[in-house]
C-alpha cells in the first residue's frame, strides 16, 4: 500500500482523497478547519463543499500536517493557487527525499507569474522539479466523488513519476493519461478558466451557443497561442488539459467560473462575487495574471485583455463583445501559427 497524503479539502481535494482511499492507498486528508475534520469524521460527508456525497471511510482526517506528510508516499496539493507557496513551506519540513509531489491546483501566481509546479520546485527541491507531476483535465468533483466516468492528465518531466501517481489513483472510473509537458498541461488548466469567465459572461448578457462556441474556439487558439510562447507543447492544448478541460468548464452547471462569469454579465463586481462565496474563483487571478504576463511579453490575447478590463478596470461587458467582434479581419491560423519564440 502506497501513503497519499491530500492537503486540502475543499471540493476537488476531498473527491481526489475518496479516490485514492477506493483504490486501497493508505490516505490522508488534511483539513485546515477543526470543525469541518470533526464534521467529516462523524458524517463522512464534506458539507461544505460537497454536500451529499458519501466519502470513504478509510479515509484519515486529520489537522496535523506532519501527521499527514510524514512518510508520504504521494503528497497532493489541493489548496488554492494563492496558497500552494504558503503550504509546501510549511510541508517542506515533513516531506519524504523521494515523494512525488502533485499539483492538482490550476491557477497562476499572481506575483511572480509563475506555473505551480515553477512555485513547488522552489519550495522543495531547490528548482528541480524532477519529483513533481501535474494533474489536470475536465474532471468537475462533483461528477469523480459520484464515480462517473473521468479522464484527466498526469503530466511530468519524470516518467516514472507520473506513471506512480496514474498506477495510485486509475480505476475503472477514473482513467489517467500520462505526458511529459508539464508546462502545457499546467497553462491549459489555468488558462481555461479565462474563457470559461467569458462564456458566463456571455450566457448573462443573454447571447446563445453560437457566441459560447466562438469564445471556445478561439479561446483555445489564444490558450495555445500563449503556451507555445512560453514553452509548451502545441498538441497538449488539442488533449484532455486543453480543449478537454476547456469545454468542461465553459458548459457545465458545476463551473464556478462560469458562474461567475454569469453574474458578471448581470451587473456584479469581483467584489461582491469574492465577498458571497466560500469558493476560490481562480479565473480571476489567472486573467490577471495572463494579461500582464502576455503584455509584458507581447503576447496577443484579444479575449484575455478584454477580460481583464471587464472584471478590473470596470468596462462594460457588452462594449468588450463589441471590441472583439470589430477586430481587423484575419486568417483564421495566421496568429496561432505565427507565434515562433520561446520563453523559458
Amino acid at each position: 500500500m502506497l501513503k497519499v497524503a491530500v492537503i486540502g479539502a475543499g471540493s476537488w481535494g476531498t473527491a481526489l482523497a475518496n479516490i485514492a482511499a477506493e483504490n486501497a492507498n493508505y490516505t490522508y486528508l488534511w483539513v485546515r478547519r477543526r470543525k469541518l475534520a470533526d464534521e467529516i469524521i462523524e458524517t463522512h460527508e464534506n458539507s461544505l463543499y460537497l454536500p451529499g456525497a458519501k466519502m470513504s471511510t478509510e479515509i484519515n482526517i486529520s489537522t496535523n500536517l506532519e501527521e499527514v506528510v510524514s512518510k508520504a508516499d504521494i503528497v497532493i496539493m489541493a489548496v488554492p493557487s494563492h496558497a500552494v507557496r504558503v503550504m509546501a513551506k510549511q510541508l517542506r519540513h515533513y516531506l519524504k527525499n523521494d515523494a512525488v509531489v502533485v499539483n492538482a491546483s490550476k491557477g497562476i501566481e499572481l506575483d511572480s507569474f509563475k506555473r505551480m509546479s515553477q512555485v513547488l520546485a522552489e519550495e522543495l527541491y531547490n528548482g528541480d522539479n524532477k519529483n513533481l507531476v501535474a494533474l489536470s483535465g475536465p474532471s468537475h468533483a462533483e461528477e469523480v466523488i459520484r464515480n462517473l466516468p473521468t479522464a484527466i492528465v498526469a503530466a511530468s518531466s519524470n516518467q516514472h513519476a507520473a506513471e506512480m501517481l496514474q498506477d495510485a489513483l486509475m480505476n475503472t472510473n477514473f482513467r489517467i493519461y500520462t505526458n511529459t509537458d508539464i508546462i502545457g498541461v499546467e497553462l491549459g488548466g489555468a488558462l481555461k478558466n479565462v474563457i470559461a469567465i467569458c462564456s458566463g459572461i456571455s450566457d448573462g448578457l443573454g447571447f446563445g451557443d453560437n457566441s459560447r462556441a466562438a469564445l471556445m474556439t478561439r479561446g483555445i487558439a489564444e490558450i495555445t497561442r500563449f503556451g507555445i510562447a512560453l514553452g509548451a507543447k502545441p498538441e497538449t492544448f488539442s488533449g484532455l488539459s486543453g480543449i478537454g478541460d476547456l469545454i468542461v468548464t465553459c458548459s457545465s452547471q458545476f463551473s464556478r467560473n462560469r458562474k461567475a462569469g454569469m453574474k458578471i454579465g448581470q451587473g456584479k463586481t469581483v467584489k461582491e462575487i469574492t465577498e458571497s462565496t466560500n469558493m476560490v474563483i481562480e479565473g480571476f487571478n489567472t486573467t490577471k495574471a495572463t494579461f500582464l504576463l502576455a503584455k509584458k511579453y507581447g503576447i496577443e490575447m484579444p479575449i484575455t485583455e478584454q477580460a481583464y478590463l471587464v472584471l478590473f478596470e470596470g468596462r462594460n461587458p457588452a462594449a468588450a463583445v463589441n471590441s472583439l467582434m470589430n477586430r481587423v479581419g484575419k486568417h483564421e491560423h495566421e496568429d496561432t501559427i505565427s507565434q515562433n519564440f520561446f520563453i523559458r
